[in-house]
């Protein structure tokens, strides 16, 4: 028995497997999340093109894809946010991030994917957006190593509140 590439604990036959093999469809946004993970880790293209929404099918880059999913060793997939998506709804969105590598440098995929329900009443991806890391904004002042420290003890930040900060 084989643990499921999507990282769910449960043997690949009791999981992913029925939905990329057509014998049932994902109840959910996050199922079929987990599935389409798993279809690229076992190189399953077929099925991520038809979990593509078909209003998105356009633009999908089959041969990208293929390679893509060939060149990488797949590490796991973390969900890190759900809205919605499950079988009742229509829409969902799921934050997730995959991990993977390629010429044995380690990569995190981390996206902000749409999920919708076609005319079937079966989920499809509809879009993805990366998540990129904010820009931090100080609110005040930058503080020197050799600036006086702003707790109001008369030193140098160097020697007063930066080593409390480290």
């Amino acid at each position: 028995m084989e643990l499921c590439p999507c990282g769910s604990g449960q043997n690949f036959e009791a999981c992913c497997e029925p939905y990329i093999t057509g014998a049932l469809a994902a109840p959910t946004a996050e199922a079929l999340m987990r599935s389409r993970y798993t279809a690229y880790a076992r190189v399953s293209m077929d099925y991520i093109f038809d979990t593509t929404h078909p209003d998105q099918r356009t633009d999908y880059d089959a041969d990208g894809a293929r390679q893509w999913a060939e060149s990488s060793q797949w590490h796991g997939l973390e969900i890190l946010h759900r809205e919605k998506g499950l079988a009742e709804d229509r829409e969902g969105n799921l934050e997730f991030a995959a991990h993977f590598s390629q010429d044995d440098k380690r990569y995190v995929h981390h996206e902000r994917a749409f999920f919708r329900k076609g005319e079937d009443d079966k989920w499809y991806f509809y879009d993805g957006q990366p998540v990129t890391a904010e820009t931090f904004r100080r609110e005040g002042p930058k503080v020197g190593r050799n600036d006086s420290c702003p707790c109001g003890s008369g030193k140098k930040y160097k020697k007063c509140c930066i080593d409390s900060v480290a």
